[in-house]
């Protein structure tokens, strides 16, 4: 596996990340299963593991921990926090006051005595950037974090952080995590500019698209209504934008096979061909969705495929609105003019 730099840090990791949201009673609560395929991850090159305190309300951590006894200094381990963790109001966000408290909470889960990479999951309006960065560089300056990221932030956003970091001799983050995949290209036009002016890396998460590019959904043997299991607008296949976005998986089957390849490959592969992404996060629930992700690190596509995929679906477009994760705050009705 051929590993890339993190930005400017001089941190070099796997083009695959592995992320374990799936790991606990959210997805596969089989532990040691669980740990099995973190193991088989790190050995076929992965140094890079991507969590999250609140993924199943901690229990994701506690396995990632317990899988890397033993192999603690041969990854490159982040997490995140900002999600509420329970009903308590300050149990969650990006005030100095959660910070210092859940840091500890994770890295007790993790069983570390470090976190390399500590992201904010979401901003938000209502905190200063400044409270946040002034907290982290305090546990960057204490050793228990070592770089600090964000996720799901615009571009406005990343400018903010980056000048007010700049501004107070603060950490800056050193990447962002957004969402990227052929169906979800809204990034091209802003984000990964900006990343790529700020140095930083970026760590793009969903490249299947919450599972719409696995071949899970297709024309003909789709849902008709929301699905059960992944309720929401996202999955709701009687949408004209999902239909769209059903005919678009249709074209980029055939495609794949025309290239030798699956459809999962190719749509990896496709994020990881951006020179702006640093890593694309795959999360496996079983061995088999791991394996089927691995073969992408080492496929390059052709000019001539990527073309195929920008008529399909044209750069900075998103199909399904829905599939975004920014506007949610500047969109509400309370923040426009009427």
């Amino acid at each position: 596996m051929e590993y890339r730099y993190l930005g400017r840090t001089g941190v070099r990791v796997s083009p695959l990340c592995l992320g374990t949201m799936m790991f606990g009673p959210w997805a596969n609560n089989d532990h040691d299963d669980a740990i099995r395929i973190i193991h088989a991850a790190l050995d076929a090159g992965i140094n890079f593991v991507d969590t999250a305190d609140v993924y199943s309300a901690g229990v994701s951590e506690e396995i990632t921990g317990r899988a890397l006894k033993g192999h603690r200094d041969e990854v490159f381990l982040a997490t995140k926090f900002f999600m509420p963790m329970d009903e308590d109001p300050n149990h969650g966000g990006g005030s100095r006051r959660w910070i210092m408290t859940e840091v500890e909470n994770s890295l007790r889960r993790l069983g570390t005595d470090h976190i390399d990479l500590y992201q904010v999951h979401r901003p938000t309006p209502e905190i200063d950037v400044e409270e946040t960065l002034g907290a982290l560089t305090d546990l960057v300056r204490a050793g228990k974090v070592r770089y600090i990221g964000s996720s799901s932030y615009s571009g406005s956003q990343i400018v903010a952080a980056q000048w007010a970091a700049k501004e107070n001799h603060y950490a800056r983050f050193v990447t962002e995590q957004p969402p990227y995949s052929i169906l979800v290209r809204g990034i091209e036009e802003d984000v990964l500019p900006t990343t790529l002016r700020h140095g930083m890396g970026t760590l793009t998460y969903s490249p299947l698209a919450g599972g719409w590019l696995s071949g899970r959904w297709r024309a003909g043997n789709a849902p008709t209504t929301t699905s059960a299991a992944r309720p929401g607008p996202r999955f709701d296949m009687s949408s004209p934008a999902n239909q769209r976005k059903l005919a678009i998986v249709e074209d980029l089957a055939q495609l794949a096979e025309q290239t030798g390849i699956t459809l999962i490959e190719l749509a990896i592969a496709f994020v990881l061909n951006h020179p702006g992404v640093t890593a694309a996060i795959v999360g496996p629930r079983t061995m088999e969705h791991l394996q089927s992700y691995l073969p992408a690190a080492d496929i390059t596509l052709s000019a001539e495929v990527l073309d195929r995929i920008d008529r399909l679906v044209a750069p900075g477009v998103t199909i399904n609105p829905d599939d975004n994760s920014y506007g949610a705050h500047e969109l509400q009705p309370a923040a426009r003019r009427r």
